[in-house]
């Protein structure tokens, strides 16, 4: 019979799993259900010292002679700390020890509570990882346990391999021991570059033998995907399975309104994949994040340097390898195309199909798209950055090339700047799309001597955070306007003035042909600017009319 706090059966089932066979234990009431767990489990063997000082060494003479992780496990408060010198030991000699603490309720830190202190990161630089495992309440903070607790197993032996401390907190009461098996966790598995043939060819069959293969490739650098050869690849790959890319990825014109259509399937499990390959860094697209997170497929990640990034909630194994010898191999285990590809394609054009015939009203959406279908037909080269926000979403509908994005934390701030340094080092146009709040905050990337004429803004601005005026149940609060969306009366008039910026302004659908014109005109003295007036409430619903427009019927 095993505990019944489920943080402790959880990673009890996965050291299991990673291969612990051994285990140092010192005495300790707060420890006791973990020592249980582990005098529990026939493949691991323990040993008590009840020196914890002691303890800690006596774990490192058995990972030098065996090779393996081994745990050292000790019960709260300074219990943690007199390992120490041991684990600093491990950590030169690239010994893989697995230090186990119990700890009292985070609640309880600092209230004069008996052997309390902050243990999470009480071993600083010494371990090559720290996680603090959750008591769970609810299936996400089970995953979340699930996942710290690979985590931190998987580090122990990577690379040369090191120490790490797994810090667990325990509520009372302790000792109710009522679990007859311990859970069937999930593992996640590493494939190191020095295995990645094995990583790398284990993911293609897996694919190749799919009933429903989908690969999803998010944020990338421009270059990973917009030479011919890396083209090619995802077009055989996309012609055989699945395959969604945004426009921070991917510059082709192949691959378009994925998020529409999951908008409009709903539930509908026919459009799951069975197995997952997820290539790059983050996504605009919410509706695609949950939509991998209800499939529940087998989901592989690659990933350059091995870490773990488990947006799917489902990963189960990391395949150290750059992108686009993840796809080199991908393309030469498929052929043709099967009936889950014909699905998505199927209802994919009938979307495009109601994407081309909406016509969206004076908004911001009808200002992107008409700076996008200019755009589309100029020839000289020009780089598009999109801020985030509103923005970067209007971006991904209508772009027919690669978005820069400052993507990796989302944040208002800097778009603008980013754009006007890239500017000043190429002598392509470079374009930046941005919201009202994001160029105001960033107004002072324009006080620059260095800034050229190839620098050209379309600044949307609805008078305050539009985006969020989205969230219905915000009408009821009286903070809604001034203080969550920030209302305001700005404009960037005086701004441009100030800095020798060129400004054009737009309320009406004449205004901003003529502004777009004006602002994607090959050569300028002076970078320019268009600002273009809408309505926020008109901007949500005219995205709103453009949602309710798409169908696959």
């Amino acid at each position: 019979m095993y505990s019944n706090k489920e943080n402790i059966n959880i990673l009890t089932a996965l050291l299991v799993v990673h291969g612990v066979k051994n285990a140092v234990v010192c005495p300790g009431s707060r420890n006791a259900p973990i020592v249980h767990n582990l005098n529990e489990c026939p493949d691991i063997r323990c040993y008590p010292v009840t020196d914890e000082r002691s303890a800690g060494f006596y774990a490192l003479g058995m990972c030098q002679e065996t090779g393996a992780p081994v745990v050292v496990c000790v019960t709260s408060g300074t219990a943690l700390l007199n390992l120490a010198p041991a684990v600093a030991e491990a950590f030169y000699q690239h010994l893989p020890l697995v230090v186990i603490s119990a700890d009292r309720p985070a609640q309880w830190i600092g209230q004069l509570d008996g052997q309390t202190l902050p243990q999470p990161d009480a071993l600083g630089c010494f371990v090559r990882r720290a996680v603090n495992l959750p008591e769970p309440h609810d299936d996400e903070e089970m995953w979340y346990c699930n996942r710290l607790a690979n985590e931190a197993l998987l580090e122990v032996c990577a690379l040369q391999g090191g120490p790490v401390h797994i810090n667990v907190p325990v509520s009372e009461p302790l000792f109710d021991f009522s679990v007859v098996k311990l859970p069937e966790e999930r593992v996640i598995i590493r494939h190191l570059a020095d295995s990645s043939s094995r990583g790398l060819g284990g993911m293609a069959e897996a694919f190749a033998m799919a009933k429903r293969p989908m690969l999803v490739i998010g944020q990338t650098k421009a270059q990973l995907l917009q030479d011919v050869e890396s083209l090619r690849m995802l077009f055989t790959i996309a012609d055989y399975g699945v395959v969604l890319t945004e426009k921070l990825s991917d510059s082709s014109t192949r691959i378009l309104h994925f998020d529409e259509l999951l908008a409009v399937i709903g539930d509908d499990e026919r459009y799951c994949p069975d197995v997952l390959v997820y290539i790059g860094g983050i996504l605009v697209s919410k509706r695609l994040r949950h939509f991998m997170r209800k499939c529940q497929a087998r989901t592989f990640f690659v990933s350059e340097d091995g870490s773990i990034a488990d947006v799917t909630m489902h990963l189960t194994d990391v395949v150290q390898s750059d992108g686009r010898t993840a796809l080199n191999v991908l393309c030469k285990k498929v052929n043709g195309h099967i009936g889950y590809h014909d699905l998505w394609q199927t209802a994919l054009d009938k979307i495009a199909d109601c994407a081309e015939k909406f016509y969206p009203e004076f908004s911001q959406m009808a200002a992107v798209k008409a700076f996008e279908n200019i755009l589309e037909k100029q020839s000289y080269p020009v780089k598009i950055h999109y801020a985030n926000s509103m923005a970067v979403r209007l971006g991904n509908l209508f772009a027919h090339h690669y978005i820069y994005v400052n993507r990796g934390v989302n944040g208002i701030e800097g778009s603008l700047s980013v754009a006007a340094g890239m500017s000043v080092v190429t002598m392509d146009s470079v374009f930046c799309v941005i919201g009202d709040l994001s160029f105001f905050y960033d107004q002072n990337a324009l006080w620059n001597v260095n800034l050229r004429g190839n620098l050209r803004i379309l600044l949307l601005n609805n008078g305050g955070g539009g985006i969020f005026g989205k969230f219905a149940g915000l009408h009821q609060s009286a903070a809604r306007n001034r203080l969550v969306m920030a209302r305001h009366a700005t404009c960037a008039k005086g701004i441009c003035e100030e800095n020798a910026i060129v400004y054009l302004c737009a309320r009406t659908r004449e205004e901003l042909a003529h502004g777009l014109c004006v602002l994607t005109g090959k050569e300028a003295d002076a970078p320019i600017l268009l600002e273009v007036f809408t309505d926020s409430e008109i901007d949500m619903q005219v995205m709103q009319d453009y949602y309710n427009s798409l169908t696959i019927e």
